[in-house]
């Protein structure tokens, strides 16, 4: 059975548009493989913690038993957050643009899931992913303008280098822009039929 892991990291949750994309690839995937499993992540729900000092300790350290039981907690997260992308054959994000960036909240899943020795490792070519069981990301991007291509278009490069990090080369991106400029349905109809294009070749 095919497996999917798709995060909505809008704050307006289910009204936001970048998650009415998400919903539309979930719809797009169960009528591609019939049979899917779909693991869902919401960070209007359920927020990831920023990552601090103590966090990232617990991240490197070797000595469990030592840690505080909030760093336990969170090492713990971590290891799910992981687990879950190692399980999967598809990722679905939902991204929409604040402030010129991605929401602190997806920062916060890529800081927790990005772990050397046990999403990346150091070799003596350089840093290597470890996640290699994922066949394809698509990236669904919700902006109120327009800002693809341009030098304000801060989120694709740092999503092609950050999940690169960790493995994740497949990407393809999807944008909905012009979404506050009187564009919203147009842009949200050709969105969603280029990610229903994208699944039907899974």
């Amino acid at each position: 059975m095919a497996k999917a892991l798709v995060i909505k990291s809008s704050i307006f949750s289910g009204q936001g548009e970048s998650t009415k994309l998400v919903n539309h690839s979930i719809a797009a995937l169960k009528q591609q493989f019939g049979d899917i499993e779909i693991i869902e992540r919401d960070f209007s729900r359920a927020p990831i913690e920023h990552l601090n000092g103590d966090t990232m300790a617990a991240f490197m350290s070797e000595d469990v038993a030592s840690l505080s039981f909030e760093q336990q907690q969170a090492l713990t997260l971590s290891n799910e957050l992981i687990g879950e992308l190692k399980s999967v054959d598809y990722l679905i994000l939902g991204v929409p643009m604040y402030n010129f960036g991605i929401p602190s909240t997806l920062k916060s899943w890529i800081d927790y899931v990005a772990r050397v020795g046990v999403s990346f490792q150091y070799s003596e070519n350089g840093p290597e992913g470890l996640i290699k069981n994922i066949k394809k990301v698509v990236v669904a991007a919700a902006r109120g303008g327009v800002y693809q291509g341009t030098p304000k278009d801060t989120q694709t490069n740092y999503l092609i280098d950050a999940l690169g990090f960790i493995g994740l080369d497949n990407i393809e991106f999807v944008y909905a822009e012009a979404l506050n400029m009187g564009e919203k349905d147009t842009a949200m109809g050709k969105a969603q039929q280029k990610i229903t294009q994208i699944v039907e070749v899974f």
